[in-house]
């Protein structure tokens, strides 16, 4: 690449026009990593990917009692948070390795790519 003085701008361009295919094959890799989020002392687990789905949910035995219904709701809704949480940092962290420093600060969120 031919760098050219005080020419920063243009000379990233060659690496600008691999960012679509990059964000792809980072796209592609976040969907097959897997994050973990647990409540209640390790009672409920859930896993789930780093592009936001929910993969699993598991109960310890003993976890569904009935008077515990209420509680078993709330711990669910308590590791699906923490797992889509681990997720998203987990995205993040992998979307500034992936691109370094091919995207400005500031100007990867208004791009959709996760800061």
């Amino acid at each position: 690449m031919i760098s050219l003085p005080g020419a920063g701008a243009l000379g990233n361009i060659g690496r600008l026009m691999q960012l679509p295919a990059k964000l792809k094959e980072l796209q592609g890799k976040l969907a097959g990593m897997t994050v973990e989020g647990e409540a209640g002392g390790g009672l409920v687990r859930v896993t789930a990917t780093c592009a936001g789905r929910v993969t699993a949910v598991r109960l310890e035995p003993g976890t569904l009692a009935p008077p515990d219904r209420e509680m078993l709701e709330d711990l669910v809704a308590a590791a699906v948070n923490q797992a889509l949480e681990r997720g998203r940092q987990t995205a993040a962290e992998e979307t500034r390795r992936a691109l370094g420093d091919l995207v400005p600060p500031g100007l990867a969120g208004s791009l959709g790519i996760p800061t």
